[in-house]
């Protein structure tokens, strides 16, 4: 029987007080040998006997309907079993949590590269000549609108407001009115979308590269008109995600559908471009930034407003200004969304939706805001921080941004920084820049089994790890809880059949996995104190030994019986009551080159308060990921669509530039502040992988503002466009 948990009260920790001393420790991925061997299981890996290979045949135009696909140019393919073009196919993935079935559209078509068939054959290569030879003949739309900047169907959303903008900004000493853009971007994981399906009997095994089982089970039962308790779904290693696998995909769907119509599994890999083509990106935004502010730096009015863009009946829309509402208070606040309707690649979640764009700007005009002030952007973020959140006055729950500032600047060498365009290293213009970093905190229902015996124990839950850690820092919490040392802890995940988790997206992995797990631990050790005859505060395990009213014994004495506990955990009135989020300071220094415009990082450093760390090695590298990712949103990641069609130019790694070695300093420093977030969870933690991206990339911008002397309007700042920022501003 599952206990249920609701957070509805200030949590004590617990994990402060246990002594086995494994809980923040800077462990090795207990899932490493597996990967660098090759032997971890991936979702394409492990082809069952008599599988089939299918290829996603997909739309040459931008908006139309399929009106006849002609199979007679690939009669001769040798192998070939079948052209599947079902009306249950997905034209794009779906978006995890939304709540939503997917989108199946039937033979219209909403964007150019949708998904309209599937070629099945015994071979890939049989397989991806069908595809390319069918012959697809169309009835297309006219008048359709691929360019946000030019859409006529616009969505315009009421104004989210506290106190009087307007007035505000009218009577405020000094003011800035600032628009930027950023470019699309791909979530661009390692490993492809891929999935096999197999059938027995009236039930679906799909093995697929997914991050939040529990939905994605609930998906494919919705796709295929059945039953979810008829669904299995096996994703126990991922490549990487970044909201691209929050939901399922086109072609887990199309693999079932064709499993089931022939017979035997079906395997469907998109390849590189499919992936860029298909999956959902992040969207490109305009954004109009203003402050006004007094004369000595109190800011008294703030407005975000901006434009986003998805195809027709996707209800998702980039949270731009999500942590703009809260990071900075003043007298007036205003922020406003257009949606624009167009035909491209649908967008979604990737990596910290809302704050990895929307920071990029309102950072960024913060240090403009400072300038115009002449005031230091360190001292301007300080004085404006709010003592509660300034849209809804609930308290936080937990916060060190002054302190994430402070540290930072002071480790960093902020007040040697100078004047705009002071330092020079010949033809290089040397800067520095900073900006605040914020990501507001989740705990979603997640639940979690674990078994005891006196040797060792095992976690189960259907959470997934997309090398975030989440098999080693779910074994951190059991060995912590019940005495045992890593080694003894086995954690398997990535299964339905196991108990539902969160999933792994929006930084709450390990905060709602861990604290299902924390909770289903701490069941076990009441029955243990009970054995012992002691209250459970009063009781210690470590190093598998048991103590409490007076007695030592060992575990493999006390338990004659495997112990199993399955424990769950669900928001409560902590949510209502207090804000939770994680901040941090993100420092950066640049050099640009005065004649070519080129931006080189020379080094960062990020200082974050996130909460408990359950282990410092995970989290670090978590939270450089998201601040190289900051380097690519400033300098290099462009997703480019050709104006006429809509499709998807930089549709490789080749074309769509991530920062390589070569882009990314040596010199990148993370450090953690001690914090506990009673508010958050029963284990006190907060989310680290999307904190780490939220600001990044507007330090390193505002670093280039401070080299040069001129300020880019539009990321990525490409070295055309610093130079002729470099050129208005001379």
């Amino acid at each position: 029987m599952t206990r249920m948990f609701r957070m509805d009260e200030a949590q004590p920790r617990l994990l402060d007080e246990t002594g086995q001393g494994v809980i923040g420790k800077p462990l090795d991925r207990t899932d490493g040998p597996r990967k660098v061997s090759g032997t971890a299981p991936y979702a394409a890996d492990g082809l069952p006997d008599g599988a089939a290979h299918g290829v996603l045949v997909r739309a040459t135009i931008s908006r139309g309907r399929v009106t006849d696909i002609d199979q007679g140019p690939i009669a001769d393919i040798p192998g070939l079993l079948c052209v599947l073009a079902d009306e249950r196919m997905l034209r794009n993935p779906a978006q995890g949590m939304a709540g939503a079935a997917p989108v199946q559209p039937g033979a219209e078509v909403h964007y150019y590269g949708q998904p309209i068939a599937l070629a099945v054959a015994e071979t890939f290569e049989a397989a991806r000549d069908a595809a390319q030879r069918l012959k697809v003949s169309y009835e297309t739309e006219d008048g359709v609108e691929t360019r946000p900047d030019m859409a006529s169907e616009l969505e315009v959303g009421d104004p989210e407001t506290a106190g009087d903008f307007d007035t505000a900004f009218a009577e405020s000493e000094v003011t800035i009115d600032s628009h930027f853009t950023t470019a699309p971007h791909a979530a661009a994981a390692m490993e492809p979308h891929a999935s096999i399906a197999e059938w027995d009997g009236d039930t679906v095994t799909l093995h697929s590269s997914l991050q939040m089982l529990r939905f994605n089970k609930k998906e494919l039962a919705d796709s295929l008109g059945i039953d979810p308790d008829n669904v299995r779904i096996l994703s126990p290693f991922i490549g990487g995600g970044f909201g691209s696998k929050l939901g399922l995909g086109p072609e887990g769907v199309a693999a079932a559908l064709a499993a089931k119509k022939l017979g035997r599994p079906v395997r469907v890999v998109m390849t590189r471009q499919n992936v860029f083509d298909v999956v959902l990106r992040r969207t490109e935004t305009a954004q109009r930034v203003r402050f006004g502010a007094d004369k000595d730096g109190k800011i008294r009015a703030i407005s975000h407003d901006d434009r986003v863009s998805n195809i027709e009946g996707e209800g998702f829309a980039e949270p731009v200004t999500q942590a703009s509402q809260f990071l900075y208070g003043a007298d007036g606040l205003s922020f406003t969304q257009t949606l624009a309707r167009i035909s491209r690649a649908p967008t979604g979640s990737v990596r910290a939706p809302g704050e990895a764009v929307g920071m990029l700007a309102f950072e960024a005009a913060m240090d403009e805001l400072a300038e115009k002030l002449g005031i230091c952007p360190v001292e301007l973020r300080l004085k404006n921080l709010p003592e509660t959140h300034p849209m809804t006055g609930q308290p936080y729950s937990a916060r060190r941004l002054a302190d994430c500032l402070k540290d930072g600047a002071e480790r960093f060498g902020w007040a040697d920084r100078g004047a705009p365009r002071s330092r020079r290293e010949g033809d290089w213009l040397i800067g520095m820049g900073v900006a605040s970093a914020a990501r507001s905190n989740t705990l979603v229902p997640s639940a979690t089994r674990v078994r005891l015996k006196g040797d060792g124990a095992v976690v189960e839950t259907d959470m997934t790890d997309i090398g975030t850690g989440s098999y080693t820092i779910l074994g951190q919490v059991a060995a912590e809880m019940l005495g045992l040392p890593i080694e003894k802890v086995e954690v398997r995940l990535g299964d339905t059949d196991l108990p539902g988790a969160s999933g792994s997206g929006g930084s709450f992995g390990a905060n709602s996995a861990g604290s299902s797990t924390f909770l289903a631990a701490k069941q076990i050790r009441e029955k243990i104190a009970e054995m012992l005859g002691c209250p459970s505060d009063e009781l210690t395990l470590q190093n598998r030994i048991a103590r409490g009213a007076n007695r030592e014994v060992p575990l493999t004495e006390l338990i004659e019986e495997e112990i199993v506990e399955e424990a769950s955990i669900e928001g409560g009135k902590t949510a209502e009551s207090h804000f939770s989020s994680g901040f941090g300071a993100h420092f950066a220094e640049v050099a640009v080159n005065e004649w070519t415009g080129e931006v080189r990082v020379r080094r960062m450093l990020g200082v974050m308060s996130m909460g408990r760390i359950l282990n410092e090695k995970t989290s670090r590298s978590q939270a450089l990921g998201g601040m190289i990712w900051g380097i690519g949103s400033a300098l290099t990641e462009e997703m480019s669509h050709d104006p006429r069609t809509g499709h998807v130019v930089t549709r490789d790694l080749a074309n769509y530039h991530v920062p390589a070695h070569a882009d990314v300093p040596g010199d990148m420093q993370v450090v953690f502040l001690e914090e506990r977030d009673d508010m958050a969870n029963p284990i006190q933690t907060k989310g680290i992988g999307e904190l780490g991206i939220s600001g990044a990339g507007a330090a390193v911008f505002n670093a280039i503002a401070h080299a040069t002397g001129a300020r880019v309007r539009d990321f990525p700042a490409l070295p055309d466009r610093v130079i002729a920022a470099m050129d208005g501003a001379a």
